[in-house]
């Protein structure tokens, strides 16, 4: 059976292959080519993708990145749509299912809503509850530096608490939608935000939602 990291996989990279190495992306300073080369080096240069989280690593994980954004576009698509070496972690389908289902579905929405004509796309319930319960294990991580609270609901009244603090605000989205809010995609992410004005300012403008 197709895992939903699978699935995001190959969603992925037909929708980088589609929107050609140009592309704007909602990564910040990142086109197309870049994502995509944020992807391999990931799964692929484990001594270099550690600079993600840890800044003493970060230089070697820039170069290693400018590399492989380098190489032929077509190559980086082929390396992602096969997947990581079997020496790799995520070559594991339970790693892979647990790491990269929320991994592709952010970077497949990073290509597709940083276009001015996208539209949501239509999730099912079953991937729709797989997304939730990977929020709920992640929310204090991704929430763990805002400067209010914040309180996560999907609209059948489910909450899961992303950070202690007042003045509250309270986040109201399908899974999808909260995910990609928590990873600071507040400006696409379909919610409703509720509570003090001055708070949901700050929370809008903050760049500390996510990892």
């Amino acid at each position: 059976m197709s895992t939903f990291a699978k699935r995001e996989r190959l969603l992925l990279a037909d929708l980088l292959e589609t929107a050609g190495p140009e592309a704007p992306t909602l990564c910040e300073g990142w086109l197309t080519r870049d994502l995509a080369a944020h992807v391999v080096v990931r799964e692929r240069r484990p001594d270099a993708a550690g600079g993600v989280l840890v800044k003493p690593l970060a230089p070697r994980l820039e170069r290693v990145m400018a590399e492989y954004a380098a190489k032929p576009y077509e190559e980086l698509i082929q390396l992602i749509r096969t997947g990581p070496p079997r020496f790799s972690p995520f070559s594991l389908k339970q790693v892979d299912e647990m790491a990269n289902t929320v991994e592709f579905y952010v970077h497949t929405e990073d290509v597709r809503r940083a276009r001015p004509d996208w539209t949501p796309r239509e999730l099912d319930s079953v991937f729709q509850d797989a997304l939730w319960s990977r929020l709920e294990r992640s929310a204090r991580l991704l929430g763990r530096g805002i400067p209010t609270g914040l309180v996560l609901r999907r609209p059948d009244g489910q909450t899961t608490v992303a950070h202690r603090g007042t003045p509250v605000v309270t986040v109201t989205g399908e899974p999808s939608e909260l995910l990609l809010y928590s990873y600071g995609r507040q400006s696409v992410a379909k919610v409703e935000v509720e509570g003090d004005k001055d708070a949901i300012a700050k929370l809008g403008a903050t760049k500390e939602l996510g990892i």
